[in-house]
């Protein structure tokens, strides 16, 4: 069978997963009369809920008897080594670009891995039909990003296919759209190579991808290289990295793409995408090869975390209450459960057996994992992220971010200030649309830490901020800490209406009456940067005098709540998130006035 292996791959937010939508649909994937829900690959509860891809995720369609299997990617930056690894997988890669946005930094990212590949382009320019679009501009963009990123004379020559995959629509044209994705599909067939491996040479299969069954076990994902394999084969599994520790293994299950399934087969040859059973603890990078040669394939460098923070056990006086995972032993065996899929991320133990190290890399990447964790039962405690240092030839060095944003007009002055503030560095500044501005900025990464809720505020909710890792640069010292403080509750116990009356007067506040509280715990803020001790449990006291004015009813303003992201964007070193499947809580690390007192003493000897 006729087979093309592409994998699809964009910024965020460019369409990515409605196109894809759109061929399965146009494929004849679904019956006419099936309900399909919007952006069906988005299959993960969070993915759904954020409108993010975050998991590359395999599908199949067939057109004019040729089998396209397709790799739906992320879009988001901090995700990026998911695009890294499935790009062995594929063949070819269809690059999509917003019609009106244009090319962004992830853009970038995703087309300088596939060129590094050489892998073919095919350029889609989504949603045409946008107000505004402006697809001769957009072409230019990615023809000047492809020269930038030293691209050869044929992958200059990058097919175009303009589309709409809202209203599954596509065209060789920009001023026309036919009423169906017919040009992008037979753009793939013509453009994509079919598969280069060989079927007669010994079996080779990259792993590239990790999913679990629980009744299965790991499912091992990947292209077969050469060879063919069959159900009940006996093969060699072989790492790159540690090709002395082979081990032989036997198929017990196989199975093809088709649609949103898999189906299982008997057998599958060079070039196809498969799944495969019963091969315990099976790993991303693993080689399967056949019992004679085993040689392993070479697997993609994926990029190093840029970020950390401590995932610790939750020994606060509330902990155990709400959730049913909280031991350090459960907590590290999901950790190191969770590398066996996640190539970006990495774990090592710390000093205390209560503590484990997460690097990751960006705050999105890890408050994924916080988010999925705390939805699994787990309760436990975060920092605050830390950013990962490093020293080249004598110099120290940090991870930088190149920032895109796009704002009203109005607001450039402030977006400039408080970046400036954060030692961000202006490097294009053009017009974007009427009244719209787009700046380019290089920052410090720890410069962005605590800065996107501020910068939603400060646009009021308008602009859009987009980031991603640009290397290491020079660091660029010291970056003023938050210019907030924080109101930390004195006494344990629930708190009550005329505690909190007034505790407002001195910020705003994190929680109303009712909530259980214990010392330590942070309840508010402050704006005039200094911690504040507040007891919230305290209650009016009772005299056999009435007033009118003693009875006076008493409101309260309503508390800020904060998500996952806002809580650890908000805490500061001495501070930690307390997350579990219930509630989201802030605390001083050290809950004990006295002994925080004396440990700021002992730190300003020091």
């Amino acid at each position: 069978m006729n087979i093309r292996n592409i994998a699809i791959i964009a910024h965020v937010d460019h369409g990515k997963t409605t196109l894809v939508d759109e061929m399965l649909k146009q494929s004849g994937t679904f019956r006419e009369n099936q309900a399909v829900a919007e952006r069906v690959m988005d299959s993960n509860a969070l993915e759904r809920e954020r409108g993010i891809t975050i998991l590359s995720k395999n599908t199949a369609v067939t057109y004019n008897d040729t089998k396209i299997n397709i790799v739906d990617t992320p879009g988001h930056a901090d995700f990026g080594g998911e695009v890294e690894r499935v790009l062995k997988m594929v063949d070819g890669v269809i690059l999509i670009v917003d019609a009106f946005e244009g090319a962004m930094p992830q853009t970038r990212f995703v087309l300088k891995n596939a060129l590094e590949l050489n892998l073919p382009v095919i350029l889609c320019v989504n949603k045409i039909d946008r107000p505004g679009a402006r697809p001769e501009e957009v072409v230019d963009e990615v023809l000047d990003l492809f020269i930038s990123l030293e691209a050869t004379d044929d992958q200059i020559e990058f097919p175009i296919v303009y589309a709409s995959a809202k209203n599954g629509t596509s065209s060789l044209e920009p001023n026309t759209q036919n009423d169906s994705m017919k040009d992008l599909f037979d753009t793939i067939l013509k453009h994509i190579p079919a598969p280069s491996g060989d079927i007669e040479n010994s079996l080779q299969m990259l792993i590239s991808t990790i999913d679990y069954n629980s009744y299965v076990g790991r499912i091992g994902i990947g292209k077969i290289s050469h060879g063919t394999i069959a159900k009940g084969q006996e093969v060699i599994i072989v790492n790159k990295d540690h090709e002395d520790l082979k081990k032989k293994v036997r198929i017990t299950k196989l199975m093809s793409f088709d649609g949103l399934g898999r189906v299982e087969v008997e057998s599958a040859n060079a070039g196809e995408i498969i799944a495969l059973s019963g091969i315990e603890n099976i790993t991303i990078g693993d080689t399967i090869c056949d019992p004679n040669k085993p040689e392993a394939l070479d697997f993609v460098t994926i990029s190093e975390p840029t970020l950390s923070m401590v995932f610790s056990v939750n020994n606060g006086p509330l902990a155990g209450r709400e959730g049913s995972l909280v031991t350090s032993r459960q907590i590290r065996e999901r950790l190191y459960r969770q590398l066996q899929t996640d190539v970006s991320l990495k774990v090592e133990d710390t000093d205390s057996t209560d503590a484990f190290k997460v690097f990751g890399r960006g705050e999105l990447h890890l408050t994924i994992l916080i988010e999925t964790m705390r939805r699994e039962g787990f309760e436990f405690m975060v920092s605050k992220p830390e950013v990962l240092f490093k020293r080249e030839n004598g110099k120290l060095l940090e991870p930088m971010e190149k920032v895109t944003i796009d704002v009203a007009d109005e607001y450039t002055g402030s977006v400039i200030e408080k970046l400036g503030i954060r030692k961000g560095e202006l490097i294009n500044m053009l017009p974007y649309g009427i009244g719209h501005t787009r700046m380019e900025f290089s920052i410090p990464t720890r410069g962005l830490i605590g800065y996107r809720s501020k910068f939603m505020t400060d646009t009021k909710g308008t602009g859009i901020m987009n980031s991603i890792f640009d290397g290491y640069g020079r660091q660029k010292g010291e970056i003023p800490h938050r210019t907030f403080g924080s109101l930390i509750a004195t006494e344990s116990g629930v708190s009550v209406t005329y505690g909190l009356y007034n505790a407002q007067d001195r910020g705003q506040l994190f929680i109303g009456p009712g909530v259980d509280v214990y010392e330590g715990m942070i309840i508010g803020m402050n704006p005039k940067g200094q911690d504040i001790d507040i007891n919230p449990c305290k209650r009016k006291q009772l005299t056999s005098i009435r007033s009118t004015s003693s009875d006076e009813k008493l409101f309260l303003t309503p508390p800020i709540i904060f998500s996952l992201e806002e809580a650890i964007e908000f805490i500061d070193d001495d501070e930690l998130v307390e997350i579990t499947p219930k509630s989201i809580r802030i605390r001083k690390k050290i809950l004990s006035k006295t002994l925080r007192v004396k440990d700021m003493n002992r730190k300003k000897r020091i």
